[in-house]
């Protein structure tokens, strides 16, 4: 995480990309469930686990931190 102050006063908060500071957004979706879980190690990846009824249905993935 990088803390950048700005000249105008603002302070923007997020990861480091390319040396550029990432401000964090706001995101609005409209769904039918929201599950929040921890990510997992899985081999070189990342794997989050969901009910087996979720198979074949869209999802999107916001990361919080």
């Amino acid at each position: 995480m990088v803390s950048v102050e700005k000249r105008n006063g603002f302070k923007e908060v997020g990861p480091s990309y390319f040396g550029k500071t990432l401000p964090h957004v706001k995101f609005e979706v409209f769904g039918e469930e929201m599950i929040e879980k921890p990510v997992k190690s899985s081999g070189n990846n990342g794997r989050v686990y969901l009910p087996p009824d979720w198979i074949g249905k869209h999802v999107k993935i916001i990361r919080l931190d």
